[in-house]
């Protein structure tokens, strides 16, 4: 028996709000959109295209209540530069508990759900992959 990883499905109040400002962030497609639902994909022809797993946006009728369970990380080639184009794109910082010293940065979209936006890779480290 085998499982493959299809989507990742975020909870929204307004999908059709929220699914494009994470296409806009991302630089993913919207590839089926309903007053329902809203699924992204990776932009065609793009490195992820068919490889990372889709994103659905399903509606549901309560908003966000407490710290996500299950985030995404996010991992920049220049990550002060993509912190303020998310922030620019209306992201926030915030506060999940995190320590000072950690080199990822915690974000919320507009509707509150958390993301981290990691450091970049090293030199070193993309020459060991």
């Amino acid at each position: 028996m085998t499982l493959n990883w299809q989507c990742i499905v975020v909870d929204a109040a307004d999908p059709r709000t929220l699914a494009p400002w994470w296409a806009d962030l991302l630089g993913w497609r919207v590839t089926y959109d309903t007053k329902e639902e809203v699924v992204l994909e990776p932009a065609e022809g793009s490195p992820q295209d068919g490889v990372s797993p889709d994103i659905l946006f399903i509606k549901v009728p309560e908003g966000k209540s407490v710290k996500n369970r299950l985030h995404i990380d996010l991992r920049p080639d220049d990550q002060a530069a993509e912190v303020a184009r998310a922030e620019s794109l209306g992201a926030t910082r915030v506060d999940v508990g995190q320590d000072e010293k950690a080199t990822w940065v915690v974000m919320a979209d507009p509707a509150g759900n958390e993301f981290c936006i990691l450091r970049a890779y090293t030199p070193e480290e993309l020459a060991s992959m």
